[in-house]
């Protein structure tokens, strides 16, 4: 027997497998990332999790051979770095390490958080929250940046008032692709404008326009954020998590690991430098207004058509340039402290980083499988027409949270959507509603979502605690828009 310890298969293996999936793998091509979910929230070791979901997938693809599916396992760790956009996003996801270390050690964190403290801005925890939810709300350029710099804003904000990590990871999460997906001028808009085009349609803006009132899920979302801010009522473990913080005084459980190094997110400013919110401002603000800079360069001119994973990568770069020169300038570091505090901060994301390789690799494993295609397909037997949005939804969020990510159940589920359109005279707006808000769905609240990881990154907090505080607020949002469908599925 003879093994291939080459990494090149599993592009090849992604071609080559897709032609007949469905009678070589067929439910077993469910059961890799079901592994992988089910034994992350059980046993709270997402990576070892993950590994072991990635295994299985291989495995069954080599006719249940375990060394080859090892082999190929750490191969298709090796693939997700051929595509640039995988690698693009592990970098920034790293260097954004860098962005909290620089403005901590520059006392640009301290003078940010005393001077929204001092200006009578934030004192409550309502407006803490409040101030989450707005500024994820506004940046609608892309989902990662939301997240990004909602997060390094608010999460000194959040631990002076004692609210749970947990509590502002959900609402950056929350607040990330729902309102991306609402607010289509970004590459979400352009990505969904493509698919439509692909299948033939007519004018792909008009439908994706009139597909957002009905994209129940992502609207419901976002107003369950801003209802449990103002009210401040929580429910499952994210209440036990808010009392922890107050009673307790324990910004996480005991035993919880961050995705954020302890180093990275506890820096103490350098002795003896007055705390400037400038020196927080600056490098966020840079990075905030390079974004769409870099999607027209990349969109040659149109904004739209732009690289978000360019655009992120380059703002993060922007940021952190322009946050060095200006320490310099300033004399608050010299450049080996510069770079120091670089490494220190890239080097304390280092698991974020480990985790969306892993991501990244059981999404290209569920694609050799044909996971995605599997499920859709399964879900094509003939129902009433009234049911088929609530169905279309209800699958879509299977493969986007089985999955991970939104944008491949969008690619398989709008050709299967937009023909039943037309076949059956469905509401265009209703059904495309339904496949972006159970893409959406996925996206926020998978555990191998990468959208979902930048979030438990971004709030430090420990990520399977993230997704479990997280879940009950999500499935109450989809039971309501499942309603939803069901209601205007019969009515229009």
């Amino acid at each position: 027997m003879t093994f291939d310890l080459t990494s090149p298969s599993t592009d090849a293996i992604c071609l080559s497998k897709r032609s007949f999936v469905m009678e070589t793998f067929g439910w077993l091509s469910i059961l890799p990332p079901l592994l992988a979910i089910i034994l992350a929230i059980k046993t709270k070791h997402v990576y070892i999790s993950l590994i072991l979901g990635i295994w299985l997938g291989w495995t069954v693809i080599y006719s249940w051979n375990p060394i080859q599916g090892l082999i190929h396992t750490v191969n298709s760790f090796i693939a997700v770095f051929k595509d640039a956009d995988n690698t693009r996003v592990i970098l920034f996801s790293a260097m954004i390490g860098a962005i909290i270390t620089f403005t901590q050690y520059s006392g640009g964190m301290e003078g940010f958080v005393n001077w929204v403290v001092g200006k009578g801005l934030v004192r409550t925890r309502r407006r803490g929250g409040l101030l989450a939810w707005f500024l994820g709300l506004i940046i609608f350029i892309e989902s990662s940046i939301c997240v990004l710099v909602s997060g390094a804003v608010a999460r000194p904000i959040f631990d002076k008032l004692k609210i749970s990590r947990e509590k502002l990871s959900y609402i950056l999460d929350s607040t990330s692709a729902p309102k991306c997906i609402l607010f289509p001028l970004n590459a979400w808009g352009a990505f969904v404008i493509g698919l439509l085009a692909s299948q033939g349609v007519e004018s792909p803006v008009k439908y994706l326009v009139i597909s957002m009132p009905f994209n129940f899920y992502a609207i419901l979302a976002l107003a369950l954020v801003l209802i449990v801010v103002l009210t401040e009522k929580d429910f499952g473990p994210m209440k036990k998590a808010e009392r922890r913080v107050r009673v307790e005084n324990k910004l996480l459980r005991d035993g919880a690991e961050p995705l954020v190094s302890t180093d990275v997110v506890s820096l103490e400013a350098k002795e003896g430098i007055p705390p400037r919110a400038l020196n927080m401002v600056l490098p966020v603000v840079t990075m905030v207004v390079m974004m769409p800079v870099v999607l027209l360069i990349t969109g040659k001119g149109n904004l739209m058509e732009g690289s978000g994973s360019v655009s992120v990568l380059w703002a993060v770069i922007s940021g952190l340039v322009a946050g060095a020169i200006a320490y310099r300038v300033q004399g608050i570091m010299k450049v080996k402290e510069i770079t120091d505090v670089f490494m220190k901060g890239v080097g304390g994301l280092i698991p974020v980083a480990t985790l969306m390789m892993l991501a990244f690799s059981i999404g290209d494993t569920c694609d050799a499988l044909g996971t995605g295609p599997f499920v859709a397909q399964a879900a094509k037997s003939t129902i009433n027409p009234g049911f088929i949005p609530a169905v279309v939804f209800i699958i879509s969020c299977f493969i986007a949270f089985s999955t991970g990510t939104s944008w491949g159940t969008f690619a398989i589920m709008i050709p299967i959507a937009v023909p039943m359109i037309n076949l059956i005279n469905l509401h265009p707006g209703l059904v495309l509603g339904s496949v972006l808000g159970g893409g959406v769905f996925g996206d926020h609240c998978s555990p191998i979502s990468d959208t979902t990881i930048i979030s438990s990154m971004a709030a430090a907090t420990d990520h399977i605690d993230h997704v479990r505080t997280q879940l009950p607020y999500a499935f109450a949002a989809a039971g309501i828009a499942l309603l939803l469908f069901l209601i205007f599925g019969f009515a229009l």
